[in-house]
């Protein structure tokens, strides 16, 4: 893939916020200085692509939620991105009726309506603004992207597109009709983005399959509409795609439902297990010294501090996808490489200071200036390796301390066992009853991949004692009603392949570090990488394998004049660039296996996208949520 996501709507973003024209380098003049108007949608976007160093930088001098009371700037341009809903478009009419800004340069983040068109076309007529109403655009942009290779579709409202808003066992119709629409409209928009039709593959009788029917027929009368489709001139770059089309392969959350819950091993994963990580940001507190307070005096409310992880952090780029140990020794030798670095500078300093006239201080001071200057010259840089270094001692520290109290590195090697069926060393009865072990969520976590992995579900009387000792516990046992139903439910549906529901094994090549987290007898467990279903799903339909699981998979190409509904895919080659996306939600521990998958095959790229990411415990409250009805 020529360009990443990533880097493909950083470009449209940059060229809106210029006003729609591509931005040029002049080595001369000042940007043009303008005020950025977005809603909470446009925010979301925003923020995980563009600092606010580089919206200054784009001429940004100010950027102001639209809801919010704003001041009339009335020689000052301003470039809104907004969803176009009812409540964003009376506003901007409000706006154009106040005269706030001197031009208008409307950008809706999705397709707006003509009557919504109609609704500011009278508002600037009636306001008589109609010629500082300068370009009106749809952008397109309605999802957001997380890496180079992950975007999810919404934070704000995410709950309408949630896991648990799919499966609700009272929605009716319509409901179900509008959450696909959002689903399909983000989706149609990430391959507007993205500059490429896929050919889409989905399984049957199930949210995905709705998804690919509505999708399918979106593109198709777009491409149809020659004057106004958007998949032709520009927006496709002569051989940006080497005349190969991606493989989009859409699949439920409900074929697995045991990896959400799974207790991880990984460094990003694990940030967002159990911080507070949403758009590439943690939020960590900070502990002020309780123990020194005296009796009856209010503890200090903790400070929150944010960090942000994203693509320009090297070390964060580099380990977010290992095993924990080591990136708590890599953490180690960085510290201890930036600190011979600033000893060396301080050395050269004190050198800098020699008196007398002897004959080797002075040649050792022209040497050394020469060392000094280049040590000068790379403060910048030494400092920047400083900020890195405090902000992930910092998290690394978060973690390993959930890791300690709440024995995360027993459960992780407990679920292993169970999700790649070896035997167990401890009954999951104890590993309940031990006051020790975890939170009662994590317990929780554990039972359900039990349950959900198990071939055969557990006697009527061994899960009544199970409950008991889940319920002792303090634990919560909605979710596992709705886990029951759904495992009934999967069974009925899989009655003839038995094998869809079973979960594989996940961080493998994992806990082989020599460090002080590692527990004996866990290194022989843990060698070879296993695949999850997704990513065996994905790697059966990318290289065109035959497989039980995938082979009655459904098969859309937007392109065929005539949409046929047939499973025989007309392409027999394999594909090298694929999107996986999951309706129903998605997770970190997904997205690394198949970045770890992708790597061992040459020359190809995969993209995860899902309608949600939530970590377990948001994904325990949403089954529990369906559990209580």
């Amino acid at each position: 893939m020529a360009a990443s996501i990533r880097e493909k709507q950083t470009v449209a973003l940059k060229r809106m916020l210029n006003f729609n024209v591509p931005p040029v380098k002049t080595g001369t003049g000042e940007p043009v200085w303008k005020v950025l108007i977005y809603d909470r949608f446009g925010q979301d976007i925003i923020s995980p692509l563009l600092s606010v160093k580089e919206l200054r930088d784009m001429g940004i001098t100010l950027h102001l939620l639209l809801h919010t009371d704003r001041d009339a700037i009335p020689d000052v341009p301003a470039v809104y991105f907004v969803m176009p809903t009812e409540e964003n478009i009376d506003r901007i009419c409000q706006d154009l009726r106040n005269q706030l800004y001197e031009n208008y340069y409307l950008n809706f983040i999705s397709a707006i309506s003509r009557s919504k068109l109609e609704d500011i076309a009278s508002a600037a007529l009636g306001a008589s603004a109609v010629s500082q109403v300068a370009k009106v655009f749809d952008q397109y942009l309605n999802f957001i992207t997380l890496e180079d290779d992950m975007f999810i579709l919404c934070n704000q409202n995410k709950e309408v597109v949630s896991y648990r808003a799919v499966n609700r066992s009272d929605i009716t119709d319509t409901e179900m009709e509008n959450i696909m629409d959002t689903i399909v409209d983000s989706l149609f928009c990430f391959f507007v983005t993205l500059g490429a039709v896929p050919i889409i593959r989905c399984s049957r009788g199930n949210a995905a399959e709705m998804v690919a029917v509505k999708l399918d027929k979106k593109l198709r009368e777009n491409l149809r509409d020659a004057r106004n489709s958007l998949f032709t001139g520009d927006t496709i770059s002569a051989g940006q795609f080497s005349f190969q089309r991606p493989l989009l392969v859409l699949v439920d959350r409900n074929i697995d439902l045991a990896t959400p819950l799974h207790h991880t091993w990984t460094y990003q994963a694990l940030v967002h297990d159990v911080l507070d990580f949403h758009l590439n940001r943690v939020n960590l507190e900070e502990s002020s010294g309780l123990e020194s307070l005296p009796v009856g005096t209010r503890p200090k409310k903790k400070n929150i501090k944010s960090y942000d992880l994203t693509v320009a952090d090297k070390f964060w780029q580099k380990y977010k996808g290992s095993p924990f140990p080591e990136v708590a020794e890599s953490v180690q030798q960085e510290l201890e490489s930036y600190r011979a670095q600033e000893d060396e500078v301080k050395r050269l300093k004190s050198i800098m200071g020699l008196e007398g006239e002897d004959e080797g201080a002075i040649s050792m001071l022209s040497d050394n200036t020469a060392k000094l200057t280049s040590a000068v010259s790379s403060l910048p840089e030494l400092l920047e390796k400083k900020r890195l270094i405090d902000l992930h001692t910092n998290v690394a520290t978060a973690v390993l301390e959930h890791i300690k109290t709440r024995k995360l590195d027993v459960y992780f090697e407990y679920e292993e066992k169970l999700m790649s069926k070896s035997t167990l060393d401890k009954s999951i009865l104890d590993m309940i009853s031990d006051p020790d072990a975890g939170t009662p969520e994590d317990k929780m976590r554990l039972f359900l991949i039990y349950y959900i992995t198990s071939v055969q579900p557990p006697s009527e009387m061994d899960l009544e004692q199970y409950k008991k000792a889940l319920t002792d516990a303090g634990c919560n046992l909605a979710p596992l009603n709705y886990v029951k139903q759904w495992k009934a439910f999967a069974k009925m549906a899989s009655a003839p392949a038995s094998n869809t529901t079973k979960s594989k094994g996940l961080i493998s090549r994992v806990m082989n570090t020599g460090s002080q987290f590692v527990i004996d007898g866990v290194k022989n467990l843990v060698l070879k990488q296993l695949n999850l279903p997704v990513t065996r799903i994905l790697d059966s339909l990318i290289e065109m394998k035959s497989n039980p699981e995938t082979d009655d998979y459904r098969y859309f190409d937007p392109k065929m004049l005539r949409g046929n509904d047939s499973s025989v895919p007309r392409n027999k080659n394999p594909f090298q660039e694929a999107i996986v996306f999951v309706v129903g939600g998605g997770n970190y521990i997904e997205y690394q296996n198949l970045v770890d998958y992708i790597k061992t095959k040459q020359g190809k790229h995969v993209l995860y996208g899902c309608s949600e990411l939530f970590n377990a415990s948001q994904f325990l409250k949403q089954l529990s949520q369906l559990g209580e009805k």
